[in-house]
């Protein structure tokens, strides 16, 4: 079955098309939501809630532009949402240094260990982090998305860098000690 067929009997409440839609792109959703979430469990809850909203608005959906596309933006705001609500972003602060560079030598540095590291980053700045760096999102963006100052989303990145930039200079310089 192509997508869009997939996609209109989605709307018509078939269950096996909403279980071929699920298996369709439930791998590229996964990787969104481990982005944005604290851990394995927590992303997989956010993968299930996000299919439910999917399959609930999928009549929103006009066939303009990219399914998977428009899939990602609504698991993405469902995750932002819950982080919304528990109110990770009350604390504003406008105050941001300079952009911090983090160099990462890519033999050290593997893409496991990143990921450990960003979804290790307090929710405020992993969010910001993985809106801003990975999806491209721009701050005046993402202070609409998050309902934040662009200050302070300037202020979250800046912060996210600094720590992920600590944690490798550590791991690099145990590495370096453990060689010698």
């Amino acid at each position: 079955m192509n997508l869009e067929l997939l996609i209109h009997e989605c709307k018509s409440n078939n269950t096996k098309a909403q279980e071929q839609l699920f298996r369709l792109l439930s791998p590229k959703l996964f990787s969104v939501c481990i982005k944005y979430s604290k851990n394995y469990v927590e992303a997989q809850d956010n993968l299930q809630d996000g299919f439910l909203i999917i399959f609930n608005k999928i009549h929103q959906f006009d066939n303009k532009g990219s399914f998977e596309g428009w899939a990602k933006r609504v698991m993405i705001n469902n995750i932002l949402q819950k982080y919304r609500t528990q109110g990770v972003f009350e604390i504003v602060s406008e105050n941001y240094p300079d952009v911090v560079d983090v160099e990462v030598d890519e033999e050290t540095v593997t893409m496991e260990f990143l990921t450990k590291i960003i979804q290790e980053l307090p929710d405020k700045y992993r969010l910001v982090f993985n809106l801003y760096v990975l999806d491209n999102y721009s701050h005046k963006e993402i202070a609409v998305m998050l309902n934040i100052s662009e200050g302070t989303s300037k202020s979250n990145l800046s912060r996210a860098r600094t720590i992920l930039k600590e944690k490798i200079e550590y791991k690099a310089s145990n590495e370096m000690n453990e060689a010698k």
